[in-house]
């Protein structure tokens, strides 16, 4: 004889039938909710006709060690860098974490500012390509800010520094979400999207797509992200294969289709199913519009994850107009950048991946009609930099770092570097420089952000403007580059 809970059990199974199948396979589709609102235009500065524009943010996720990723090339600088990234652990002499200048001398910058010239790292021969031709900048020093701060400030905390300071969970966080005095869930990406996402005429798909998931950069008030795979593009439902005979139709299809025209008077059941048919309308729509996105040649990317992805991207972007978008947030998360040890080793294969990926990129965005590379801006974010002093075989947990900019040579004022590369000299004689190599950084997050939201169309109308409720420290910094926050893109705006 069955208990009490068993016949309840098969009693909901019973019930639940093919709806219940259904209510089973919507995991991975849940993630590509459609935004259920967002603020009037009138928010906005975009403005009519082919008035395209994209901002791709990559996350190296870890902390990226970025003062291998550009490094001082004058013998002057060099040398300094190179006593500040030895440590305890090395031998007389050695250069611990730094690499050797003889090994910079084919991705050398064509800067000099001052006397004091820069490399990247030698296996980013792409992006020095890419910044000699005026399609990449980098910014130096930069990192998250309250107000600017000396180290007499920091060491008493006069300024409110930057909550969980070294902390990966929070440091990553206020990178998304440019708020370092708090502790938030909505991303500065995604509160654009809700100021203005009605410029978009797609209501099943988000502006803001992720290549890696959920994440808090694209999570606003009342938008989040549309989530797709590198390799396959719209993440479908578990079962569902639609066809145009529905005489051959699976039966985990049919189960599934007879849920969605089910009507259901349970409010929770009645929303889930909404939902579940927006996002499957959402899938089709994306599914059926890539079919006619441009194709590469094989080769074209390279053979990796982050390859992939920004194939992905770029083929998406190429049926922007067939999805009814004319602005667009991606999100790309790269990760296992924490490197405690094997720094040199690491960097040389990451770096080197970065660097070729998104080459490939910049060139496939060239390849397109429409000036498209002068369209799409890729920034690289990464939740801190670190110490340049080696614990032995690899770095901690740091503060400023540097991040670098990519887009078409129209669109960025580039081949230049914005903010100011600090002395690498150790000790107290460096005012920015707290111990172990961690510098209090020059540039503020927030002036970073400023610059891509404003180029993108939030407005920015004294102290009540939309910039500053997305950015409220950014009162705090002034301009560096007259009415733009930092200067590295061209143009008005």
């Amino acid at each position: 004889m069955l208990d009490k809970n068993e016949l309840s059990r098969r009693r909901f199974l019973g019930q639940a039938s093919c709806a219940g199948l259904g209510y089973l396979t919507f995991v991975n589709q849940l993630l590509n909710l459609k935004a259920m609102g967002s603020a009037a235009i009138s928010n906005s500065d975009v403005g009519g006709g082919d008035d395209y524009k994209a901002i791709v943010c990559i996350l190296l996720a870890g902390g990226n060690d970025s003062y291998n990723m550009l490094v001082p090339y004058d013998t002057n600088s060099h040398d300094e860098y190179v006593i500040a990234r030895s440590g305890l652990y090395d031998a007389a002499g050695g250069s611990g974490l730094a690499i050797p200048r003889s090994e910079l001398a084919g991705t050398i910058l064509n800067t000099n500012i001052g006397g004091k010239q820069w490399a990247v790292h030698p296996s980013m021969t792409g992006v020095q390509s890419l910044y000699d031709s005026g399609r990449a900048a980098f910014l130096t020093n930069v990192g998250t800010l309250v107000k600017p701060t000396t180290r007499a400030q920091y060491e008493n905390d006069v300024n409110n520094n930057p909550l969980g300071l070294f902390s990966h969970a929070d440091q990553i966080q206020q990178w998304q979400t440019g708020l370092p005095h708090e502790r938030s869930a909505k991303g500065w990406g995604g509160k654009i999207a809700d100021l203005i996402g009605d410029c978009n005429t797609n209501d099943q798909i988000s502006m803001n797509v992720s290549l890696s998931g959920s994440n808090i950069f694209q999570s606003g008030r009342t938008t989040i992200e549309y989530a797709i795979d590198p390799y396959r593009g719209a993440i479908g439902i578990d079962g569902y294969e639609p066809a145009s005979d529905w005489m051959v139709r699976e039966a985990s299809t049919k189960a599934i289709e007879n849920m969605l025209t089910d009507t259901y008077a349970d409010i929770f059941k009645k929303t889930y199913v909404n939902t579940a048919k927006s996002a499957l309308d959402g899938y089709l729509q994306f599914t059926d519009a890539l079919a006619n996105a441009v194709t590469f040649p094989e080769g074209t990317f390279p053979d990796s994850y982050f390859g992939a992805s920004m194939e992905m991207i770029a083929r998406t972007i190429s049926i922007r107009e067939d999805l009814g978008f004319k602005r667009q947030i991606y999100f790309v998360t790269v990760g296992g950048w924490d490197h405690h040890d094997e720094v040199i080793n690491n960097q040389q294969a990451m770096l080197g991946m970065v660097s070729e990926a998104i080459t490939s990129f910049q060139n496939a965005l060239g390849t397109m009609t429409g000036e498209v590379e002068d369209k799409v801006l890729t920034m690289f974010i990464s939740e801190f930099g670190r110490t340049l002093r080696s614990n032995g075989n690899g770095s901690d947990h740091a503060w400023g770092g540097n991040t670098m900019v990519f887009g078409g040579s129209n669109l960025l004022n580039g081949g230049q570097i914005y903010g100011s590369y600090p002395s690498l000299a150790l000790g107290a004689g460096n005012p920015i420089e707290l111990g172990l190599g961690r510098f209090i950084p020059s540039l503020a997050t927030d002036l970073y952000y400023a610059e891509v939201a404003k180029w993108f169309g939030v407005t920015d109308n004294g102290p009540q403007s939309d910039l500053k409720t997305i950015f409220p420290n950014l009162a705090n910094f002034p301009y560096l580059g007259g009415s733009k926050p930092v200067g590295f893109l061209s143009g008005n705006f």
